[in-house]
């Protein structure tokens, strides 16, 4: 017969709830499988408590005075908290600034289908970011530009708000649209 191994315990878990022999608090408040309260038990017995029934005993609420543990199985445990986190990145929607370029004397159609294209980014819930590109002497007639910012600012009212109100930056006028 060969003697016995020298097994070291594995390591203390680096993510996810500490479990069994790695809850270091002395005394902890239980809760069984069925969702009972066992109440306050020395950390070795609830231990021992939770291998007669088959599952581990879990630290859920680490912070609570006593711990909280429950009797759990801990890789369905670590399972179900990683599917639960991988849903909640797949639902998250992340905001785009999407860019409309115009000029200060754009032609009525030119100026509608633009519009349709901020309308649909926005209500996509992507931001908009209108830049109107002056040339030559149109720099001198500022006004043009701020009226026709103006009146996209008007056409958007009900879905949109400004976020950045227009300003001059070299060139170009700028504004920023956000969702309402």
């Amino acid at each position: 017969m060969r003697p016995p191994l020298n097994r070291r315990p594995a390591a203390p878990p680096l993510n996810g709830p500490r479990y069994n022999e790695f809850i270091s608090a002395p005394k902890v408040r239980v809760i069984d499988e069925n969702g009972e309260n066992l109440g306050v038990l020395l950390t070795a017995e609830a231990i021992e408590q939770a291998a007669d029934v088959g599952l581990d005993l879990v630290e859920v609420s680490p912070n609570a005075d006593p711990p909280v543990c429950k009797f759990l199985d801990v890789g369905k445990y670590k399972y179900e908290a990683q599917k639960k986190a991988n849903l909640a990145r797949k639902s998250q929607k992340t905001q785009e600034i999407k860019e409309i370029k115009m000029r200060p004397n754009i032609d009525d159609h030119d100026y509608d289908v633009k519009m349709r294209k901020v309308n649909d980014f926005i209500a996509e819930g992507d931001k908009v970011k209108l830049t109107l590109r002056f040339r030559g002497r149109e720099l001198a007639h500022g006004e043009l530009g701020m009226r026709l910012l103006q009146r996209v600012q008007a056409d958007v009212a009900e879905t949109a708000k400004v976020e950045q109100h227009p300003r001059m930056e070299g060139r170009q006028m700028l504004m920023v649209l956000a969702p309402k």
